[in-house]
Order: C-alpha cells, then structure tokens, then sequence
C-alpha cells in the first residue's frame, strides 16, 4: 500500500511592508465589516494577529522582481498602509507573510474570505465578561473594541443570564430580541421559570417576556417611589429592574413591601411635620 503524500505548507517570512503591493486578484470589493481606521486601530495595540498571504511579482521573463503582491489580507494592508502614512509604522517593517507559488491568487483571496467562521455573539458576550473579570473596566474594553461603554454593559448583562438560556441561544432555540428581554431581570430561577411558561405557549414575544418578569413590581413613575425616592429605597437594600435595551422609565421597584413600608414612614414623617406646626 502506497505511503499517504505528506501536505507541505507554504513558508512563512518577514517581507518589508515597502516591498508589498495590493493585489488586483484580491475578490472583496464591497466594504464591509471593520473599518479601515478601526482596524488600524487594533493592530496598533495588539500588533498583526494574522499574516498576509502573498505571491511573488515577476518580471516579462517569470524572475522575481523582489516585490510581493497581497491577494488575501487586502484590509490587513490597508490598515498597515494607514499607520504607515500616519508615521506610526516604518515602512520597512517587517510584515509577517505566507509566501504562494503555486494555484490561482483569486483562489487564495476567496478561500480566505469564505472559509472562516464569523464569530458567535454569545462568545463575544463571554469574552467581554472574561475581560471585566481579569480586572478591565467596561470603559477600557470600549475603547479596545471601538464601541461605548453602554454597549459593553448591555454585553456584559447578556453574558451574565442563566446557562440554561445561553445554551438555548446558543443552540438557536432562542432569539438575542428574547435574551435581551430576559434580562431585565437577574433573578436565573425567574428567567428559567418564564422560559418554561413561554415554550409550552405560543406567544414569545420580547414585550411578553418582559411583562412576565416584571408582574408584581412597581415601576419607578409610580407615585409611591416618587414620593419616597429611588435613591431611599435602594438605600434600605431595595433592589430595582433596570431594562440596558429599552427605555423603562426608571425600571422597576422589585420589593413592593419595602416599597410600602418607606412610604407609611415618610407619611408619619410628614404628619408629624404637619402636627409641630399646630
């Protein structure tokens, strides 16, 4: 029986950025994704994360010229080509590349645009929790990825939902419009027990959802929290639902007899106010 041909990979070398040339054969042509400036921004601060394919430029007689042309990694360029302009990279610093002979530049460029795998948004939301985790601040991994805070938050809360509903997003049983919803609330055994309800049901809309979770408590534009305070209410442990989604109009007062309770004080407070005036 015949030995199974062994694959070689193509080598791997430092190229001069002034020695590379955008390929024609490169097939993305609609923009995309990342900007330009974005992704600049991320190779400044944690250097090139994936080389460039290129392939050696020849002369009319097939010799190598010494240039080297770029058909998969075109943004990667452009990027490298924009700190280059902007003075923040030499422009013979060495880039790191896997160097082609062989088979069609076209195939390359489109290979490597269709062959990966976007990246799920629930490991985007456990990533950004690893990161909080290790000790950056929400305003910190904002700045590193391009996005506000607020955004960072909402990602964070998403993350921070029951497992049982992250493995039905992940399993796509559930939408991120209904994760979203369940997390109006931190309560995972309530998230768990309206997720039960609502699969037996027909109706899984995110309002539903968020009607559910909220049943019993008070919202915040209730005259009650606004005679007592929010702000006294959480002060004596109350514990208030915000929705990081939607407008909630100051979200939900989750504790009714506390909620009860500070506003008989703040009654005989005031009467007792009333009494020493006669």
């Amino acid at each position: 029986m015949a030995a199974t041909q062994k694959i070689v990979l193509n080598p791997s070398r430092d190229i001069p950025f002034n020695k590379l040339v955008l390929s024609q054969a490169n097939v993305r042509r609609v923009k995309a994704g990342v900007s330009i400036e974005a992704l600049a921004e991320s190779i400044a601060r944690r250097s090139l994360l994936q080389s460039l394919s290129v392939r050696p430029v020849l002369d009319a007689d097939g010799n190598e010229t010494g240039m080297f042309e770029v058909p998969a990694g075109g943004r990667r360029f452009r990027a490298l080509e924009l700190l280059v302009r902007q003075k923040r990279l030499a422009k013979t610093a060495p880039i790191p590349c896997i160097v082609k002979t062989d088979g069609l530049a076209e195939e390359d460029s489109l290979a490597e645009n269709t062959d990966r795998e976007a990246l799920h948004p629930l490991d985007q939301f456990r990533a950004f929790q690893t990161l909080r985790a290790k000790g950056q601040g929400e305003e910190e991994i904002a700045a590193a990825f391009g996005v506000t805070a607020a955004v960072v938050r909402q990602r964070l809360k998403l993350a921070a939902a029951s497992p049982a509903l992250l493995d039905a997003y992940a399993e796509a049983a559930m939408t991120l419009d209904q994760l979203m919803a369940f997390c109006v609330s931190d309560d995972h055994a309530r998230q768990e027990q309206v997720w039960a309800t609502i699969q037996r049901g027909w109706n899984k809309e995110p309002h539903t959802i968020r009607r559910m979770l909220t049943e019993g408590a008070v919202r915040a534009s209730d005259r009650r929290p606004r005679f007592v305070g929010i702000d006294a209410y959480e002060a004596t442990g109350g514990i208030v639902m915000r929705d990081l989604f939607q407008d909630d109009e100051g979200g939900w007062l989750q504790d009714p007899a506390l909620l009860d309770r500070l506003v008989a004080e703040r009654l005989a407070h005031e009467a007792d106010a009333i009494r020493a005036e006669g």
